[in-house]
């Protein structure tokens, strides 16, 4: 009984499980957390567009002058010095003095009904051009990469709030019994800079957090059966594990007890539900060749085929992870040049192939595919190498492009503008809590009502900002 002499009226009467907090649950249609899986799926706001998320982030952030936003005057001025009212009372990661403006070198073409830009860096793109809306106005308030990062995915550029995924299945549940509601994948073999805080829980239940498969080796760390121990015994160990919980749960009343029981069974049943789903060798000549994925092997390409296959089986969020996209010209492989073909040759093929794949499959009108890096890149070329043979640049937060495609985006659209020479956005500005908002109300979800109480304040994936970029849906 001590553990209750803390706890006040108000969480008496919102946690307990037979008192006026579950019948206030019961009178609003919801669920109690005791008595079910808080991973059962929910009811969205209004009817979604969306039934799931595939999130594809460029970690590092790619150039977007090089791919999508082309600047004419940029490169008839390429070589210049950066006019000084583009340059007075800011900062950057890398450049310092009066840096030299840097036009693309990449060869731009307009694509698509729509007439959307895009370099020869991204051939396959080309043909996505009347799929796909892209915003070349985005924004963020952040220019290093980790803070930007989590800015993207939890809403503060510092650690501890939960991702967006989990805020997602946090509001809609799981529409798979076997399979967590929300699947991270990183290619490129390095972690993003947020690091796992951009796919963890935060504040919330640890049963919605992302869980990590790899392509390559056990798809889950952990998860399968010791050494020694056939299913049956795990079975028997787990059950013995149940009632030890739930004797806890009901001495202490303490929510993350329920969810610890609930990771259990999900881990057990994950044991022969996901081996299955990631073993990508059971798909046909024809489709493995289109992303260019290989059996076995761990690869951006793989993971746009298991992201596809997650989302077949029920996924609500699968969110890939790529690095290697931070152009500063440092290396070879950073010049926007021969290291950016290089680069985009891993990714725009297998992302090509998704889009056609959830065509195939009747999947793309209710999935929504997100493109995007965490910021942008300068117009001028980064400071460290700006005398060097390599072509490189720097850390932008004002504008960046990002695109979306699938369940409720218009199609070959371009929104939003950069001034001439891309210092600035001049046209329909989209903040990164824009795009969250956007990506919820998707899935059926207002953005402001998505909130849960922590120290005091309910907290939301926008924080207390955010509007629906209504003018890219249909």
């Amino acid at each position: 009984m001590p553990p209750l002499l803390h706890h006040t009226r108000r969480h008496f009467l919102g946690s307990g499980s037979l008192g006026l907090g579950a019948a206030a649950v019961s009178l609003l249609g919801g669920h109690s957390v005791a008595a079910d899986n808080p991973l059962s799926p929910k009811k969205p706001h209004f009817a979604p567009k969306a039934k799931r998320v595939i999130y594809l982030h460029m970690s590092g952030s790619p150039p977007h002058l090089d791919l999508f936003d082309y600047k004419p005057e940029l490169v008839k001025r390429d070589g210049k010095d950066v006019p000084e009212s583009y340059l007075k009372g800011r900062r950057f990661a890398f450049t310092s003095g009066v840096p030299k403006l840097m036009g693309t070198p990449r060869k731009f073409k307009q694509h698509g009904k729509g007439g959307i830009w895009m370099s020869d860096a991204v051939p396959n793109f080309h043909g996505l051009a009347d799929d796909i809306t892209v915003i070349k106005s985005m924004n963020t308030d952040e220019f290093n990469h980790a803070p930007a990062e989590l800015l993207l995915f939890t809403g503060s550029n510092r650690q501890g709030r939960p991702g967006m995924g989990t805020w997602v299945t946090y509001g809609l549940g799981s529409e798979s019994e076997n399979l967590p509601g929300f699947v991270v994948l990183i290619s490129s073999g390095v972690q993003p800079s947020g690091g796992a805080n951009c796919w963890g829980s935060g504040f919330l239940p640890s049963v919605f957090q992302g869980v990590q498969c790899r392509s390559k080796g056990d798809p889950v760390l952990y998860v399968s059966d010791p050494k020694g121990m056939d299913r049956d015994t795990r079975r028997k160990t787990l059950d013995a594990l149940k009632d030890l919980n739930e004797m806890q749960a009901a001495e202490l009343g303490h929510p993350e007890t329920a969810t610890r029981i609930q990771q259990y069974e999900l881990a057990f049943r994950m044991q022969t539900a996901v081996p299955e789903v990631m073993d990508i060798s059971k798909e046909t000549k024809e489709v493995l060749d289109d992303y260019g994925a290989k059996p076995g092997e761990a690869s951006f390409a793989n993971n746009c085929l298991l992201a596809r296959r997650l989302a077949e089986k029920g996924v609500r969020f699968v969110q890939l992870f790529d690095w290697g996209w931070d152009f500063h010209g440092t290396n070879k492989s950073e010049d926007i040049r021969d290291g950016l073909t290089t680069k985009c040759a891993t990714m725009d093929k297998p992302i090509a192939a998704l889009i056609r794949d959830l065509k195939r499959l009747g999947m793309f009108d209710d999935t929504l595919v997100v493109w995007s890096g965490e910021f942008g890149r300068t117009p001028f070329r980064e400071g460290r190498t700006a005398g060097g043979n390599i072509l490189g640049r720097d850390h932008y937060p004002d504008c960046y492009c990002v695109w979306l495609a699938g369940a409720g985006v218009k199609r070959g659209f371009s929104y939003g503008e950069t001034e001439e020479l891309g210092f600035a956005v001049s046209e329909n500005k989209v903040h990164v809590h824009d795009l969250q908002a956007t990506i919820l109300h998707q899935l059926g979800i207002d953005h402001t009502k998505l909130t849960t109480r922590f120290q005091g304040r309910d907290y939301r994936l926008t924080d207390v900002h955010g509007n629906v970029v209504k003018d890219v849906l249909v």
